[in-house]
């Protein structure tokens, strides 16, 4: 996981009276405090300039020369913040009207969604003044129409925590309000910015005797001006907006086309040095996909595959990762084999890459909906799959992300012949695989998920096994839980992490060991299922021995497939980059 450091930075203009008991609420938590003092009168300064030496080591003031307005002070802060080392901020109001108490609840979501904004929901008591809280839905509804979303449930809360990487890249490269508009503005355009929100509900209250510096006419002026701003912004926008409905981003962080004079932000997928591919949000809406599984059955493939290129463009151009992992993959790819026989690394190279893995997806629609027929799927030689379905033995099939594994299964289940069971990672792609299991009824049937590969998970396979079942799995993959049990082994001329889970599980069960590779070739897809292993032994004085040896003939034959049909390799990260966490805290 990459680095948290959180702080909370809180902005204060002329709370003598409050701050004291807010910072001693906050103190207890042991996190740092950026107090920003907006230009504050005398006994305000003498109160922070008290607080700043009873909490030294922990309270850092910052002063400001003349009053610039909430979002003004809050600014500051961020970017003090920032330039500390802090990856996170959390902001809130100094009067203390929020719950303290939630600050951990603030911590944990961010801790878990690192690239999240975390907003407060207020839960108001009856000391909320009746016209203040009527009011807030009047922005909250233009809020809602300006972002088209309803992802942002409170605007005007104060107590919220932001990702400081992406807080600051916008307030550093756009004139942002400074008064009260400044909390509403920052999260419509870091709305407009692909980030996520995540919302928790926190109890607000009002004192009787509390001071309030929301001017009732200026600051609606001003925030009814920022609406106007907003507004014209979401219809110069609209088209992008309107994309990203059919087809959202879950990322927190998101590779788009920025307005004038907005840089660019770097893709959630992307760490400084790699990103696991776990962590790689799912993209696409079920809607989308929905609605290509209903022209399927409307139009028929020819028609519907077509809407594949647009779609595929789309994602090519928001999708920096994506671009970067397949150009790392073709240089890997052609590294070692003479110049012109693999793709370049490039755009096109790119755009065929991620239209083959778009096809392959179609095709698994289109294989669970029944609308592949066995003929178009033919075994490069079939004696070795023959032989052990006549045997009744089950045995364990490895794949990889190469291909089409999912027509096989599709297959076999229409066909009524092998027992095929898939051992998954369902959780990094529900979406798709809901719309797979809407096209047959017996899709998830014979789908077993799970997080981890060892011997607890060979327990659960063993009736399979004895039942004459083929579980097929990946060995291309590092499953989450298990990111510390890899075995390096020498691919397209690098070194590369691979799972030892596939070999453990084989040493447990104790059956036969194949391989099985489905590629899309002129003629149709075409079957490769070869014996690999009798049997996995792992004697435990030469278990790491063993597991690279198996772990390299198995990444042999995973790069001779891979240069036999190279678009069709479907790993969209850095598959290079040694897993940084796992069970056993190795690397």
């Amino acid at each position: 996981m990459s680095r948290f450091a959180a702080c909370i930075v809180i902005p204060i203009y002329n709370h003598k009276d409050a701050i004291g008991a807010t910072v001693d609420r906050l103190a207890m938590h042991r996190l740092p405090i950026f107090v920003v003092d907006d230009g504050s009168d005398e006994p305000t300064r003498q109160v922070l300039a008290a607080l700043a030496q009873q909490y030294a080591g922990q309270l850092t003031l910052l002063r400001l020369p003349v009053n610039g307005g909430k979002g003004a002070a809050v600014m500051a802060g961020l970017r003090a913040a920032r330039d500390a080392g802090y990856t996170h901020a959390l902001q809130i109001d100094a009067d203390g009207q929020h719950d303290a108490a939630d600050v951990p609840r603030f911590i944990d979501a961010a801790r878990a969604e690192q690239g999240a904004v975390i907003l407060g929901r207020p839960v108001y008591d009856e000391s909320v003044p009746k016209a203040r809280l009527y009011g807030r839905y009047l922005t909250h509804v233009w809020v809602w129409i300006e972002t088209l979303s309803l992802t942002i449930r409170d605007s005007m809360c104060g107590f919220r925590l932001y990702p400081l990487a992406l807080v600051c890249e916008l307030i550093d490269s756009v004139r942002l309000p400074t008064r009260m508009d400044f909390d509403i503005e920052i999260l419509v355009r870091l709305h407009w910015r692909r980030a996520a929100f995540r919302s928790i509900p926190t109890r607000v209250t009002y004192a009787a005797d509390g001071i309030s510096h929301f001017d009732v006419l200026w600051d609606n002026v001003r925030i009814s001006g920022s609406h106007t701003r907003l507004v014209f912004g979401m219809l110069w926008r609209l088209p992008r907006l309107l994309a990203h409905k059919v087809m959202p981003r879950r990322a927190a962080l998101a590779d788009e086309p920025c307005e004038p004079g907005e840089p660019r932000e770097p893709d959630e997928a992307t760490e400084p040095n790699g990103q696991h591919w776990w962590r790689v949000a799912e993209r696409g809406s079920h809607l989308g996909m929905a609605l290509l599984a209903l022209s399927c059955k409307l139009f028929g493939r020819r028609f519907t595959s077509l809407w594949l290129h647009p779609v595929v463009a789309y994602f090519l151009l928001t999708g920096r990762a994506a671009r970067g992992a397949s150009a790392d993959y073709f240089r890997h790819l052609g590294a070692a084999a003479p110049q012109g026989e693999t793709p370049r690394p490039g755009w096109l190279s790119a755009y065929r890459h991620m239209l083959a893995f778009a096809q392959s997806g179609f095709d698994k629609l289109a294989a669970w909906s029944g609308r592949v027929d066995e003929a178009d799927v033919k075994f490069d030689d079939r004696s070795a799959f023959e032989a052990l379905v006549s045997s009744g033995k089950g045995a364990l099939v490895i794949g990889a992300h190469l291909g089409n594994l999912e027509m096989t299964r599709a297959l076999a289940t229409h066909g009524a012949h092998a027992k095929v069971t898939a051992v998954v990672y369902t959780e990094h792609a529900r979406r798709f695989n809901s719309v797979l299991a809407s096209a047959h009824s017996e899709f998830a049937r014979h789908l077993l998920e799970v997080g981890d590969f060892g011997p607890e998970t060979a327990v659960l396979m063993q009736q399979r096994v004895d039942a004459g079942e083929l579980l097929v799995i990946v060995g291309d993959r590092v499953p989450a839980h298990e990111a510390g049990r890899t075995t390096h082994a020498r691919f397209l001329g690098a070194s590369a992490p691979f799972a030892q889970g596939p070999y453990v599980l084989a040493h447990a069960l104790g059956c036969p060991v194949y391989l099985l590779f489905c590629l899309k070739e002129r003629d149709g897809y075409h079957l490769y299922f070869e014996p690999f292993a009798e049997r996995i032994e792992l004697p435990r004085r030469e278990r790491a021995q063993h597991l690279a040896t198996w772990a390299q003939r198995y990444a042999a034959r995973l790069e001779h497939y891979c240069r036999k049909a190279p678009y069709q390799w479907f790993n969209f990260f850095d598959f290079w980059a040694s897993p940084k966490r796992g069970a056993n805290g190795r690397t």
